[in-house]
């Protein structure tokens, strides 16, 4: 099976898995259910024969969600226990896909939780403004990344950092990301995280570099070319680069404008030394 097939495959399995989560939203209790997705999370992560059993491709999808309801039936929500076992009905090539998918659906419960309080848009903001106290405060990185730390006292660390400063949410999500990695650096965990959270109202994310603020009349201005440049809201982070030394940069995903006095130097610099 080719890696084309494969990714297809999993990209199937997730939006029928987001279907489910979507039809359990109404009846489900937000405050616990993301808690719940990222509790079965942990349980597949660390139970590597209950993720193969469950993930095989070739097992009954029916026999699979069977095993699901009988580990958890009555340790999680009714609502939660559709999701999983929707999850493990589903045909995955490979059990990391699995796991991968649940973490999708716990940080989009999340969402939809922040959702339904009216604080999306503060989710989505707060976890990039941590981000970048992370990336500007080496000694905090260190100890919330240093695995010999105890997982309570990184948990208490982020309780001094964020509580009552923080939506539910940014400190469920913070703090799985610190005690959970899955392999990932917490900046990379970070953004994955918030490219989720803005999924959830199908906007794209605009990292916008400049040396001096923008405007609110520039900033919608800009987000409004950039929406229909791409054919999604855009929510802009703007993040404030004294080493910008005209213009803007703008990275959506992989992709990069760079329309700073730096970014044309550069270019020029790269013809000069082609020619």
């Amino acid at each position: 099976m080719s890696a084309a097939v494969i990714g297809a495959v999993a990209r199937a399995s997730l939006a029928e898995a987001r279907e489910r989560l979507e039809a359990v939203l109404a009846t489900a209790d937000l405050e616990v259910l993301g808690g719940e997705l990222f509790a079965v999370l942990h349980l597949v992560d660390r139970e590597h024969g209950l993720r193969r059993a469950v993930s095989d491709p070739s097992a009954d999808p029916q026999a699979k969600a069977a095993l699901v309801a009988g580990l958890l039936d009555g340790k999680i929500s009714a609502p939660a226990l559709s999701v999983v076992q929707e999850v493990a009905r589903l045909r995955w090539t490979r059990p990391a896909e699995l796991a991968d998918a649940l973490e999708t659906l716990a940080v989009t419960a999340e969402a939809a939780r922040a959702e339904s309080a009216g604080v999306l848009d503060d989710l989505e903001d707060e976890l990039f403004r941590f981000s970048r106290i992370v990336e500007g405060e080496p000694q905090l990185r260190a100890a919330l990344t240093d695995p010999g730390l105890p997982a309570d006292r990184k948990q208490g660390l982020l309780a001094a950092l964020l509580e009552d400063r923080a939506t539910p949410s940014t400190q469920r999500l913070v703090a799985e990301l610190v005690v959970h990695p899955r392999g990932r650096s917490l900046e990379g965990g970070l953004a994955h995280h918030s490219r989720i959270v803005a999924q959830r109202r199908e906007r794209l994310v605009a990292l916008v570099r400049s040396a001096v603020d923008l405007t609110e009349r520039q900033r919608s201005r800009l987000a409004a070319v950039l929406a229909a440049a791409y054919g999604h809201d855009v929510h802009l982070n703007i993040e404030l680069d004294p080493t910008v030394l005209g213009g803007i940069s703008i990275q959506i995903g992989d992709e990069v404008i760079d329309g700073t006095i730096a970014g044309r130097l550069d270019e020029v610099r790269r013809r000069l030394a082609g020619g």
